[in-house]
């Protein structure tokens, strides 16, 4: 009884320093970072935000606290940033102070800080550099590339032609053929499309892409620190995450095996012999679990991201028929119906330029971009961010921002053409964010939005089973990522 009694207090003891703690943490820091709601201890704003819709709920603190507030996610202290000016100044002006990374938590459960995504200082560098480099050695951003997208929206087409216009739900459609472009690189050889392993991981990817949008994942940010522990969808987010590692570390150990160091087949090949030259430099971040890592990284965005956008823009032809009409006509009249879409004739296409941004303007697939982290203590407008100091750069706010978007709530693609009807550029377009950390494989999947959307369009109508007045392209999750719902629709053949 007594021993019971005296754990109770020790208990309570406990508790009573840890909230001091916090109070004492949290006004040592008051009037020098950006204001926002007053935190209560653990669970920080969680009463004031709704997981439901974190982007929506943070925009509407913006309103209230201006375009740089801080929100606290649980113990996790997060400045946001709101609008073209201010993650211009952030990730283009003040650069090199805000290069660092934030915290997924879903995310860093597998990666723990390796690979090239989600890494920190020497190691980010190192392994940015070598990724760049060896895309490019595989021929992204070069006449390869273009021939492999080409190929593979020719599979993609005959797909479609066997399901002879009935309709069906386009999403593993596109994400086998988006993949296998990546996996190309990563992996040297395609998969066939009823390939089950294939499928399973597409399902793996867009489950744990998935998860991050969902009020439960947008909760796990806040609290993973307890929820790792528990049940719930979370578990299922890591099995996926694991299942995907798992396969890359088996691709590994095959190329481990049949290895020519003098012709590199794929990009694991490239990190392999990397890794034997540098096996005596004691600092060399080219080690097997960055290996794995850096390849996940790559399969996994290069695969939902475009995917995604291209569901949703198929989404947006359907609701705007007269957009895919004008798309129709422009490219029969600069391509025809009797050769492959080529990357070049894009300069010949403003309509469809301009129709491709707004698809990814609207869709806006990383509202809330992949969080930084200040690498040094940072004077900010006035404020003062500690260093290690988290940030979200809310992409989506810029690409929504009235200075540059006359009715950024609507899907129009004159938001990208002059009055002459040219395609014009806007420095709010940022879905591959900006800055030091910007999206790398920003080349390869504007190529690919491209050939694969005016293929689809040489050759198919778009269908959907409802009234255009009737499709709903509100996005059935914001958190993380945004994901657009689940529909059905038909290629008619044209």
């Amino acid at each position: 009884m007594l021993a019971s009694g005296l754990l109770l207090v020790a208990l309570l003891a406990c508790l009573s320093v840890m909230v001091l703690m916090s109070v004492w943490r949290q006004r040592k820091l008051g009037g020098k970072l950006p204001p926002g709601p007053t935190p209560l201890p653990f669970i920080g704003n969680y009463l004031q935000l709704d997981t439901e819709q974190m982007y929506n709920c943070l925009m509407k603190l913006s309103k209230r606290y201006g375009p740089v507030f801080t929100v606290h996610l649980g113990t996790r202290r997060v400045v946001v940033l709101c609008g073209y000016d201010a993650v211009k100044e952030a990730l283009v002006d003040q650069a090199e102070e805000f290069s660092g990374r934030g915290e997924n938590a879903t995310f860093d459960w597998l990666f723990k800080g390796y690979g090239v995504v989600f890494s920190n200082g020497e190691r980010a560098k190192q392994l940015r550099r070598f990724s760049i480099t060896t895309l490019r050695d595989f021929g992204v951003g070069k006449r390869g590339i273009e021939e492999r997208i080409q190929e593979e929206a020719g599979f993609l087409i005959q797909a479609f032609r066997d399901t002879g216009g009935a309709f069906i739900d386009p999403t593993f459609y596109m994400s086998r053929a988006v993949s296998n472009v990546i996996s190309s690189i990563v992996f040297g050889d395609r998969f066939d499309y009823e390939d089950k392993e294939f499928l399973s991981l597409l399902r793996m990817i867009q489950g744990s892409f998935q998860f991050s949008a969902t009020s439960t994942g947008q909760l796990y940010e806040m609290f993973y620190s307890v929820m790792k522990h528990l049940p719930g969808p979370q578990q299922q987010a890591f099995k996926e995450l694991q299942g995907l590692e798992d396969f890359v570390a088996r691709k590994v150990e095959q190329n481990q095996r049949t290895l020519d160091p003098n012709s590199p087949r794929d990009f694991i090949d490239s990190f392999l012999i990397r890794m034997k030259e540098e096996k005596n430099n004691p600092k060399t971040e080219f080690f097997m679990e960055n290996l794995v890592m850096t390849t996940v990284n790559l399969f996994f965005a290069g695969t939902e991201t475009i995917s995604t956008t291209v569901r949703y823009g198929f989404l947006m032809l359907m609701k705007h028929p007269e957009v895919e009409a004008k798309l129709h006509e422009e490219i029969d009249r600069v391509i025809g119906r009797n050769r492959q879409p080529k990357f070049e004739d894009r300069a010949k296409m403003p309509y469809t330029e301009a129709v491709i941004h707004e698809i990814q303007r609207f869709g806006d697939i990383i509202p809330m971009g992949l969080s930084r982290r200040v690498i040094k203590d940072t004077k900010f407008r006035g404020f003062f961010l500690p260093k290690g100091t988290e940030v979200f750069p809310m992409l989506g706010s810029v690409l929504r921002d009235t200075k540059f978007f006359s009715n950024p709530e609507d899907f129009n693609p004159q938001h990208f053409l002059d009055d002459k009807g040219q395609f014009k550029k806007s420095d709010a377009f940022v879905p591959f964010s900006i800055g030091k950390r910007y999206c790398f494989g920003e080349g390869l999947a504007r190529m690919e939005l491209f050939l694969f959307l005016t293929t689809i369009l040489q050759n198919f109508c778009l269908k959907s089973p409802q009234a255009p007045q009737d499709i709903d392209v509100s996005p059935k999750h914001v958190g993380f990522a945004t994901i657009p719902r689940t529909y059905t629709m038909s290629f008619q053949a044209r």
